[in-house]
């Protein structure tokens, strides 16, 4: 009969106390996958940035874990590691003078828009792009969108609100009504 899987806990303790390494490599192969998912979509499907943020997301754990306090999961801890260096990562990438809450110009053609959802989360600003992933992709609540990024619960709202317009926008753009008065 197999073994039942060590737990979370079980192999931090294994890495911390003997630094071993297969305790890790279980760790790495159980989260990397949702680290990956959530790094590729923070980031606009960029892989090679998204491979950059995730090693140093487990280094960072790598080095911080003996002071984790187990307050939340393992992979929860590991995913706000993640939003930060994802987030360093698009700060040191950003042109001198971009806003974030700038949205992409579209051209107005009268042609169908196409529907590339994952382009068009890609375009939205970094700000929305991680309330909207963190929100409608991973289930967050706005408190721990709000404690993950460091702002507001309102701003949270108000991010997710302009993220879900700007996508409808994408697909859907408004025409201007002729006035009939």
């Amino acid at each position: 009969m197999e073994e039942p899987p060590l737990e979370d806990r079980e192999l931090a303790r294994a890495f911390l106390e003997g630094r071993d390494e297969g305790a890790f490599r279980e760790l790495f192969r159980r989260h990397t996958p949702a680290l990956q998912a959530l790094t590729l979509r923070f980031l606009g499907r960029r892989a090679r940035l998204s491979d950059d943020v995730i090693q140093e997301t487990w280094l960072r754990a790598a080095r911080g874990l003996s002071g984790f306090a187990w307050r939340s999961s393992l992979r929860t801890w590991l995913i706000g590691i993640a939003i930060n260096c994802a987030r360093e990562a698009l700060r040191r990438e950003r042109p001198f003078g971009a806003s974030v809450g700038d949205l992409p110009e579209r051209a107005a053609s009268g042609a169908p828009p196409d529907l590339d959802l994952e382009r068009a989360i890609r375009e939205l600003p970094d700000g929305y792009r991680e309330v909207l992933v963190l929100k409608d992709i991973l289930g967050l609540t706005h408190e721990e969108i709000a404690e993950r990024l460091g702002i507001e619960v309102g701003t949270s709202k108000s991010q997710l609100f302009r993220a879900r317009r700007a996508l409808r926008g994408s697909f859907c753009p408004v025409r201007e009504e002729k006035d009939t008065s």
